[in-house]
């Protein structure tokens, strides 16, 4: 653990290191939830422009899971790679030039980095102030790392990119997940009506009483058949989804003429099939692209801090794992795709 000691004199920082290294996960080769390891890695000071904050919790995303076996959209710096997007804490000490943190000032990581390099499964980070903004009002640490991801992903999915309306049906697959889960609210939360998918009837009851309208299990049900039989044979108005693939062909087919589909995920690698009803508006989705403008990254924090504040926004915790050492274990649930919402571990 990296010990600093930050005070004031003369209007600059004085920041001395004890010992110059924190707790990380790394891995060293792609794989399962077993090439991760807890090591020692140097932490040194801030630079100009960086700033250092101590982790309390930890979020994690399927692109953890994605990135440590190898198959997301950039390679891992291996040998020793870091990982992680989701982070809240507390700032420990800032670089020259840093005038948005001050020690003390609780915070979140950004998701707007490579996270090979920057990774924040750690005990302490050093990222770009670029990458950090602040918690949101009276939130702690663990409603932070649940929400800063899959609330900017939910907001930039489906109010800055496909323009929700109150009264659309909008088509949420995957909405068990951190995202699902999240998109559900924020669909609620502009009067509009969530239709959830999920694989099987398992989670049926769990995605009714976190709000969504109807549920299909595209399992064992036609989602386009239930999709135009919920909506009166209108069809759905949005269509959020994290799968793409062949079945990216299907929600496209459920959708009303003119309406608008969001890719933000992929979690079928196979390329993406589109429908033949036409017309309708087709967004590949990055929520980095959204975190990386500071004037998106301020609406975004805007509206997650007043949707947390009103009770409209509250994050679906599925399970907290406590330690560095329980990562691992965490990714094996996020794998086992039995879980209901945000998995996240505590430092």
């Amino acid at each position: 653990m990296a010990a600093w000691i930050v005070a004031p004199l003369m209007h600059s920082v004085v920041r001395m290191a004890t010992t110059p290294y924190t707790k990380a996960v790394l891995f060293h080769e792609i794989g399962g939830p077993e090439v991760l390891r807890v090591e020692d890695v140097p932490l040194g000071p801030p630079g100009p422009g960086e700033v250092l904050f101590r982790v309390d919790a930890i979020g994690l995303n399927r692109a953890d899971a994605l990135f440590r076996a190898g198959t997301y959209y950039y390679p891992p710096t291996l040998p020793g790679s870091r990982l992680g997007y989701e982070a809240a804490g507390v700032v420990e000490a800032v670089g020259d030039g840093v005038t948005g943190f001050a020690p003390g000032d609780p915070v979140m990581a950004a998701a707007n980095f490579d996270f090979g390099v920057h990774g924040v499964y750690a005990e302490r980070v050093v990222l770009p102030q670029e990458s950090v903004v602040r918690r949101p009002a009276g939130a702690d640490a663990v409603t932070s790392a649940a929400a800063w991801l899959t609330y900017t992903t939910a907001y930039g999915g489906l109010v800055e990119t496909a323009g929700m309306n109150p009264g659309d049906h909008v088509v949420i697959t995957g909405a068990s997940s951190g995202v699902g889960t999240a998109a559900i609210q924020t669909v609620l939360r502009h009067g509009a009506i969530p239709i959830a998918t999920t694989r099987g009837p398992g989670k049926r009851q769990r995605l009714l009483e976190l709000g969504a309208a109807h549920v299909i299990a595209t399992d064992s049900e036609d989602l386009v058949a239930e999709v135009r039989r919920i909506t009166s044979g209108h069809g759905a108005d949005v269509v959020f989804d994290a799968i793409g693939g062949p079945g990216f062909a299907a929600l496209g087919d459920a959708l009303a003429p003119g309406g608008t589909a969001v890719l933000y995920g992929w979690l079928d690698p196979r390329p993406a099939q589109l429908g033949l009803n036409w017309p309708q508006t087709v967004h590949m989705y990055n929520n980095g692209t959204l975190v990386e403008r500071s004037d998106l990254r301020q609406r975004a924090a805007a509206y997650i801090g007043s949707g947390l504040a009103d009770g409209t926004l509250a994050p679906v915790i599925a399970e907290t794992f406590d330690g560095l050492d329980r990562v691992a274990d965490a990714h094996r649930l996020m794998e086992s795709n039995t879980h209901t919402g945000k998995i996240l571990v505590t430092l």
